[in-house]
């Protein structure tokens, strides 16, 4: 196995690997730590995996997590395909992570590409750890004692009659979950920003003045180039990805069938940067 960086902020390329074939406990154990490292790893020249090969791999990085939202073209509950020609509005255009108004939100992602658009079709990915580090130390002072607000609400009322989502008619009851805005990876201790404009609805305690504010400045600093990358997908494709520091973002820039295959694994609540700094200084982790 061979990993290589692609930026010098998130992303690494795997190969060596056959995903369609089981893995042995040191090839995990070191794809596992990759994944703290890199945030994103990107298996190419992989054959198109079946929905149980994706799930295999998929168990090697945690429990498998139940998707809320279900596509027209999904056949398993625990698989979700993204069979789309006109994406726009769908819901995946906009930087997100997935599902983060759950108490517990998705960890891990394995999306693999099944059929490709020709041109079109990439997907941009930025780490939240390069857009904390980023932040002034002041910044991060003030951010690291706040909570945001969480809600499904607002992307289901964006993208019923676009995306053709069947939803779990609770959601749409579910009251806001709050999440640090900035919580920290549970292994490394190190800091990411936990907040995006899918799902994040205000940041508690604020005034909606101050809160609309402080979410425009953050949901605008995380869109930087210098924290991204972009993955120019080939059919067979697989990447993984760490959902919490990570957003990611589909271009919408094609009119022909893209089809993507998508696992998600359990997560657990995010953990605030305060919590984990308690009897020290927050900014010491920055």
């Amino acid at each position: 196995m061979k990993i290589e960086r692609i930026t010098s902020r998130i992303g690494a390329q795997i190969s060596g690997i056959d995903a369609s074939r089981p893995l042995d406990g040191k090839t995990v154990a070191t794809l596992r730590s990759a994944i703290d490292d890199h945030a994103v790893l990107v298996f190419t020249g992989q054959a198109k995996l079946s929905q149980d090969e994706q799930l295999r791999f998929a168990t090697y990085f945690g429990e498998i997590h139940i998707p809320e939202f279900r596509t027209p073209a999904s056949t398993r509950e625990e698989v979700t395909i993204l069979d789309q020609d006109a994406p726009k509005g769908q819901g995946a255009d906009v930087w997100h992570s997935d599902s983060t108004f759950l108490e517990a939100p998705p960890r891990q992602s394995t999306l693999q590409a099944q059929i490709m658009p020709t041109p079109g079709g990439d997907t941009c990915f930025a780490s939240m750890y390069a857009a904390y580090e980023a932040l002034s130390p002041a910044l991060k002072r003030f951010f690291a004692g706040l909570t945001a607000s969480h809600s499904p609400i607002a992307l289901i009322e964006r993208t019923r009659d676009k995306a053709g989502y069947t939803v779990d008619t609770s959601l749409e009851a579910r009251p806001p979950t709050s999440h640090p805005v900035v919580a920290v990876n549970p292994v490394s201790g190190r800091p990411f920003l936990f907040v995006n404009s899918s799902w994040v609805i205000a940041i508690d305690g604020l005034t909606k003045a101050e809160s609309d504010h402080w979410l425009k400045f953050l949901f605008g600093h995380i869109k930087s180039p210098e924290f991204q990358m972009r993955h120019h997908w080939a059919e067979g494709d697989l990447v993984l990805w760490d959902g919490h520091a990570v957003q990611h973002f589909a271009v919408p820039d094609y009119t022909s069938r893209r089809v993507m295959q998508r696992v998600l694994t359990e997560g657990q609540r995010p953990i605030g940067i305060g919590a984990l700094a308690a009897g020290s200084s927050a900014a010491s982790l920055g």
